[in-house]
């Protein structure tokens, strides 16, 4: 989680805010709309649509974007039909790799996928070769400037999360998966501003790389993946140095 939380953070920090949220709409409509066409439009009684739901809800996404992926995903709206499919490999340093897709070309998006990792000194490898290495989990990341840690642990703990933790000059809310909507609907409630909210791969164990060049081919591939736009999600267990990343970034 470290390591994910940084590159994360320092993203969010190089990229421009528009671009960087028509991406993360992008992302979190295909999610709605798969949720809906597995699970049904109805938000109480399909857990994985209210998980996503929640999510776009953390990002400001407006009701009129959310109830049109909605109605695409049950059929009352014309859409893309999108297949899931889950790449693992190794990157540089023998990271470990998740790379959630979303799809209507699969042919296409394992292309891309292989390429990425071939090109940064990886191994795209085979399914489970690194999944049994993390714990899914809902994490909301918060500025420490809006609430204090004692607070943010009170109103996350009444509200169903399992722990709150301070990393990269964040608190981390983490929670049960199923728990994820509930949380992030009760702390956005009392008015927390979240930094970022979504279901996530924690790493059970963390992988250091301290070589600048190594760290640089890693994040590379991280920002590749996650700049196609059949990838949903990019999960890796590496941990690197605050200076080593302020030096590649």
């Amino acid at each position: 989680m470290a390591g994910h939380s940084k590159w994360a953070n320092i993203r969010h920090r190089k990229g421009a805010a528009d671009a960087r949220r028509g991406k993360i709409f992008t992302k979190l409509i295909k999610e709605i709309i798969v949720a809906a066409r597995l699970g049904g439009g109805d938000i109480d009684g399909n857990p994985r649509l209210r998980t996503a739901v929640a999510a776009a809800k953390a990002e400001n996404m407006p009701k009129e974007n959310i109830e049109r992926a909605i109605k695409k995903g049950t059929g009352e709206l014309e859409g893309v039909s999108y297949e899931e499919i889950t790449y693992e490999g190794y990157g540089p340093g023998g990271v470990a790799v998740l790379v959630e897709c979303m799809t209507d070309n699969r042919v296409r998006t394992v292309a891309d996928v292989r390429y990425f990792f071939s090109k940064s000194g990886g191994n795209l490898g085979e399914a489970n070769c690194v999944s049994w290495m993390f714990d899914r989990k809902g994490l909301i990341q918060v500025d420490p400037a809006v609430i204090s840690e004692d607070e943010l642990m009170e109103a996350a703990i009444e509200a169903g999360a399992e722990d709150v933790v301070t990393e990269d000059n964040t608190f981390q809310v983490l929670t049960d998966p199923e728990d994820f909507a509930a949380v992030s609907e009760t702390l956005q409630e009392k008015g927390i501003v979240f930094l970022d909210a979504s279901i996530t791969m924690i790493p059970k164990n963390t992988v250091e790389v301290s070589d600048e060049k190594t760290a640089g081919q890693l994040m590379k591939l991280l920002e590749n993946l996650d700049d196609n736009d059949d990838v949903q999600k990019v999960h890796a267990n590496y941990d690197i140095s605050d200076s080593v990343m302020e030096a590649i970034s």
